[in-house]
């Protein structure tokens, strides 16, 4: 237990060392991972999602009513529908997202992976993910599973984050270093 509490702590580390016991336990470890993965997805395209898991005013019972039927349209399992009814009874919806991370570094750490965040301005192709991952497996000498998400704002590049390493290389920062520059020579 002690390497699973160094990757996730606090009420999202606990929930989601709940999760990967109850997934483990009944074998779905990869299943869940999927739902997972689907969640992260949903609530970053849905503002109004984000608005629904972290809402003190919506009652608990409306709050699980709501998730609970956005996750079966998503298709997610009966073990994550399960789940996320515990969660949102408890009132501990606002950490979703954490406990989502939290489950995918547990499982990581399990399976002596690494877990890659990669933010781009525009959504990687299947090639373009394979030959990034392939990469950082060889500069990592370990298996990498990539975490990807999308920000217009930066512009172009992208910017990884494995563990407490990060390498910005987005247009944005590149920008704002010129801008930086040019106010120092004036």
């Amino acid at each position: 237990m002690s390497s699973e509490s160094s990757a996730v702590s606090g009420v999202a580390g606990r929930y989601a060392a709940a999760l990967f016991e109850l997934a483990e336990e009944q074998r779905k470890l990869d299943e869940v991972a999927a739902d997972v993965a689907t969640i992260r997805a949903l609530l970053a395209e849905s503002a109004d999602l984000r608005r629904l898991v972290a809402s003190p005013i919506i009652g608990r019972d409306a709050q699980a009513r709501a998730l609970s039927a956005v996750l079966e349209k998503a298709g997610v399992s009966e073990l994550t529908l399960n789940f996320t009814g515990v969660v949102a009874r408890n009132r501990r919806l606002f950490v979703l997202d954490s406990m989502c991370v939290g489950y995918r570094q547990l499982l990581a750490n399990a399976r002596g992976e690494m877990t890659a965040e990669i933010m781009t301005a525009e959504p990687l192709t299947e090639a373009q993910q394979a030959s990034l991952e392939q990469e950082l497996r060889s500069a990592l000498g370990s298996k990498v599973t990539l975490d990807t998400r999308v920000d217009a704002s930066l512009l172009g590049g992208m910017i990884v984050k494995v563990g407490s390493r990060m390498i910005d290389s987005s247009l944005r920062t590149k920008l704002q270093r010129l801008e930086l520059s040019l106010k120092g020579a004036a």
